[in-house]
């Protein structure tokens, strides 16, 4: 594979001064400042770098066990009458897709000379990644987690811990993945020269959400490939993808976005509805707005302050959505959707009754819209299968003994 480098004169990439449209850029306090400049002069000279990408494509296909698969789910496909394929992301090293961008971003601190690493996690899946290539290459590696997220992903925070990484809670606000993003920040304020912090999704400053979208841009690279193999076409008819922060929707969605005749369908996290205060809808919720250091659609009061969102799911627990995404919703070229917490638990155990496949309650949410497309039997729909369930077996476990 080759991490995607050139994207100049694409209405939906970002520009020169890192916006997708009116949302993104670096709201960074001053002593941030020489932190993500220093990132944003060098990443895509390292990326760009043979060696590099090299590197990159090596662990990618014989630590992480890529390509994935892309599936044709045959039970599923039947019963929505429709040719549904699953990229099955829940099938790499660690679970998720979340390893895609923490094997580039690693590979990016060794190459800045960076000795320290911190990393936010909300469903876990991305502190567990970190974690991994952190033990790895040897690094130290501190993770941020919200206590009221450490409770109920505890087998991931256990993981963490086994892989050598220390686990800090974050107990202040919801306690959840946007006060674990606020205390990791703070960290990187206080240890500016060795620390390198991993983002985990396609949020934060600019260069953060176009790097981490190029090095999850491997998921549709190689949908394009398989699909060509398969049907003849490199192009599905619909992708569909579960949204909190966005990147393993930027990473499906990212070979496709300048091509109109592929329906992107970004999922958000309803919660117990989307108008019942329980929700995590930024499309639905959110108005322009600053999030840690990037403008972007954000779920906030009148005044400004920041509305705490609610998902059954730690992954999609989030109240902004990254600038990518917003600047999709405001052009119309994605069709934003979402699901309730039940929606996504039905999803769940439908996807595992008929495919054996037990899902992430994240990925359920984009299974979970297959119903309203209105498809034709023609039509080929690729799922974004971003992580498998044993993180979440508590939760189905709970719903099962109802």
């Amino acid at each position: 594979m080759e991490i995607a480098v050139n994207t100049k004169g694409s209405k939906y990439h970002v520009n020169e001064k890192g916006y997708y449209g009116s949302f993104g850029g670096a709201y960074i306090p001053e002593m941030l400042y020489p932190n993500v400049e220093e990132l944003r002069q060098n990443y895509m000279q390292i990326l760009g770098d043979p060696g590099f990408q090299q590197e990159f494509a090596q662990l990618l296909k014989d630590y992480v066990g890529r390509p994935s698969p892309l599936y044709l789910a045959k039970r599923l496909s039947e019963k929505y009458k429709a040719n549904i394929y699953l990229k099955r992301e829940d099938l790499n090293h660690t679970g998720a897709h979340k390893v895609n961008n923490t094997i580039g971003q690693i590979l990016l601190a060794q190459r800045l000379g960076k000795k320290r690493i911190i990393a936010e996690t909300g469903a876990g899946q991305h502190g567990v990644a970190t974690a991994t290539v952190c033990a790895l290459m040897g690094l130290e590696c501190i993770v941020y987690m919200g206590s009221v997220d450490i409770e109920r992903q505890a087998p991931n925070v256990a993981r963490m811990q086994m892989l050598g990484a220390t686990v800090i809670p974050a107990t202040s606000g919801s306690r959840t993945l946007k006060d674990a993003t606020n205390e990791a920040i703070r960290d990187w304020i206080n240890n500016p020269v060795d620390t390198h912090y991993i983002i985990g999704s396609v949020v934060g400053p600019h260069p953060y959400p176009d790097m981490v979208a190029r090095f999850q841009s491997v998921i549709s690279e190689e949908i394009k490939q398989q699909l060509q193999e398969k049907t003849g076409s490199p192009y599905p008819d619909y992708v569909l993808a579960c949204v909190g922060g966005g990147s393993n929707a930027a990473g499906a969605f990212f070979h496709f976005l300048d091509d109109e005749q592929v329906q992107l369908v970004p999922v958000e996290a309803a919660g117990k509805g989307v108008n019942s205060g329980f929700s995590a809808a930024t499309s639905q919720l959110g108005k322009p707005g600053v999030i840690h250091a990037s403008k972007t659609l954000l779920m906030q009061t009148e005044d400004g302050q920041i509305v705490e969102p609610h998902s059954i799911s730690a992954g999609l627990d989030y109240p902004g959505v990254g600038p990518l995404h917003a600047h999709l919703y405001e052009t119309g070229r994605a069709r934003f959707l979402n699901a309730t917490d039940d929606e996504a638990l039905e999803a769940a155990f439908e996807l595992t009754r008929l495919e054996g496949i037990i899902p992430a309650l994240e990925s359920s949410h984009a299974l979970a819209r297959l119903k309203d497309l209105n498809l034709k039997p023609s039509d080929v729909v690729v799922v974004c299968l971003s992580g498998r369930g044993d993180k979440d077996m508590g939760t189905y476990i709970k719903h099962m003994q109802k």
